[in-house]
């Protein structure tokens, strides 16, 4: 019986942060909700409880259903018969026990129909499912669209459709479109409203995961003869309302259980989620940032999956007469890994942290009006989840790229082959660092933080922390590292070409990453001993990439630009 919660105490450590009880007591407006609700928790430690043995369920589905399905999903994957999806028969039965077992709409308030947790164990649940079967997970995972319902929609509509969610109905996000790719602003799907102020959608969507679901969120085209994104809205269709049909199924490299799909709208009756116009201005941004915290979720969940395959085969594989996990070249592979995980899941942490204070005070203010503090660390925490979100996605998925990569070459010949798993996370991984926004995407969204100094600020509040006396000196080269960033930003900046400061963004964006995962990592040791190794090893490998980007940077001037141009 595996348990894919119980044999990883990482996920305890992050649970347990100090922000956490902050966190609790705002999310549950101080337990009001005890009088009304059998299992809803009477405090703090009560709640902490409760998120355990959740946990603790999705950690025994996931290592004895949904991993022990995976390869069998990934082999069958879903079909199309009569314009509509079928699952693999895996699938069906992994969102089966997930319904039974009530994880689904976990975040979700209880009057709704859900758990009410914060989104630290919402994706902690994420991260869990995705080390089981990253396809899954995007299935599973897109029940965070039902965040929007309830952020945007009326209270009718919430009424009508997060208690389905909650019971286990399925969710996706309709965006894409043949012609408009990252570029969202040129959707053209057309909402029209008639007389008696319905609407209906028409037109052609694309690749969207698990396309055929059960309720839509819908950008579409409401304001005729508008191009630009101000003439865009956000709908909801139904599928129990008919007209919309599934024209193909993507056959895709990887994520194979996850039906990605063509959709034909006819005259599809659909409903208006708040303002028209603000359906890419606001909601689609707010869509967004959720989703790539589950992709750095997902990421981390195939970090965890690839190491683990891979130091099970080093320490099972024999070669002149011993295991390969005892050749030096291996065990600088593992360790880098193992380094760029623990630094990946402190990361994606950090940023669910920053992500619920200032959801839950967003949710709060439609309550009562904020206190000066109280409005004065929403903003905080805001800034801190816009400049975190898209280094999280950013640095966690080509970190899992790169241990999916490492996977294969640890197993060597037998790692090309479909007999092991790490082929199947090797494919899986791949998508990571493109959908929800490519790297690239997440780099022009971070480097505003890098220039306005969101990302230093916070870097020089961890440097004037105390730190336990054995780690003074990985300190003291995560203070050089600084300096070495510092003056990059200012070389940068200093230039007044906006095409040098794009081409440099992506070095800069890295390097504090790079930074921001280290301190990260000493913040976790000051806690729990454990994590001193990946500390040391990742601070090592940081400082070298670090200067790396700080060497090109110093030695590269404007007027080379016209070498990389085409």
């Amino acid at each position: 019986m595996a348990n894919y919660y119980n044999d990883n105490p990482a996920l305890r450590h992050y649970l347990n942060h100090p922000l956490m009880e902050r966190i609790v007591s705002l999310k549950e407006r101080d337990f009001a909700d005890a009088d009304k609700y059998d299992y809803a928790p009477l405090d703090f430690a009560d709640a902490m409880d409760s998120y355990d043995k959740v946990l603790e369920v999705v950690g025994e589905i996931c290592g004895d259903i949904i991993a022990a399905n995976a390869e069998d999903v990934d082999h069958e994957g879903p079909r199309v018969e009569n314009g509509h999806v079928i699952y693999a028969e895996g699938t069906k039965r992994n969102l089966e026990a997930c319904r039974k077992a009530g994880l689904m709409g976990m975040a979700m308030p209880r009057r709704l129909g859900g758990l009410n947790f914060p989104i630290t164990p919402y994706i902690m649940a994420a991260d869990i499912v995705s080390r089981a079967d990253a396809g899954f997970e995007n299935l599973w995972g897109l029940q965070d669209c039902a965040e929007t319902i309830y952020e945007f929609a009326d209270e009718a509509q919430k009424e009508k459709y997060i208690p389905r969610v909650c019971a286990g109905e399925t969710m996706s996000m309709d965006l894409t479109e043949p012609d408009a790719g990252s570029d969202l602003q040129s959707v053209m799907l057309k909402a029209t409203e008639r007389p008696d102020g319905t609407w209906v959608l028409n037109g052609v969507k694309r690749f969207i995961t698990n396309g055929d679901s059960d309720i839509h969120l819908v950008l579409a085209r409401s304001e005729e003869g508008t191009k630009d994104g101000r003439g865009l809205s956000m709908f909801i269709y139904d599928k129990r309302n008919g007209g919309v049909t599934v024209r193909r199924i993507e056959n895709k490299m990887g994520i194979k259980g996850s039906p990605t799909c063509e959709l034909v709208y006819k005259d599809a009756p659909a409903e208006l989620v708040g303002s028209r116009r603000m359906g890419l201005i606001k909601y689609v941004m707010a869509l967004m940032n959720g989703a790539r915290l589950g992709i750095a979720a997902q990421s981390v969940g195939l970090s965890e999956n690839a190491y683990r395959e891979a130091i099970a085969y080093a320490r099972d594989r024999k070669q002149f007469g011993k295991a390969i996990i005892e050749f030096p070249a291996v065990g600088e592979i593992l360790s880098v890994m193992k380094a760029k995980l623990d630094a990946s899941r402190a990361l994606l942490y950090a940023c669910s942290r920053f992500v619920d204070m200032y959801k839950v005070y967003d949710d709060i203010a439609k309550e009562r009006k904020l206190s000066v503090e109280e409005k004065k660390e929403a903003k905080q925490f805001s800034r801190l989840a816009d400049a975190f979100t898209p280094l999280a996605k950013g640095m966690t998925s080509e970190f899992a790229n790169q241990n999916a990569y490492d996977c294969i070459q640890i197993h060597g010949g037998s790692g090309f082959m479909k007999d092991y798993a790490c082929e199947r996370i090797y494919r899986d991984s791949r998508i990571t660092s493109i959908y929800e926004g490519t790297t690239q995407l997440q780099v022009v969204a971070a480097i505003r933080h890098v220039t306005t100094g969101t990302y230093l600020g916070w870097i020089n509040e961890q440097s004037a922390k105390e730190c336990l006396p054995e780690d003074q000196a990985t300190k003291g080269t995560l203070e050089f590292m600084t300096q070495q960033y510092a003056a990059a930003v200012e070389a940068v900046t200093g230039v007044e070409d906006t095409r040098y400061v794009d081409f440099m963004a992506r070095r800069l964006v890295e390097m504090a990453g790079y930074i921001v995962m280290g301190y990260l990592l000493l913040e976790d040791t000051t806690r729990c001993a454990d994590f001193r190794r990946s500390l040391e090893v990742f601070v090592k490998y940081g400082q070298a990439e670090v200067a790396k980007h700080a060497d090109f940077i110093s030695n590269f001037t404007p007027d080379q630009l016209s070498n990389y141009t085409f």
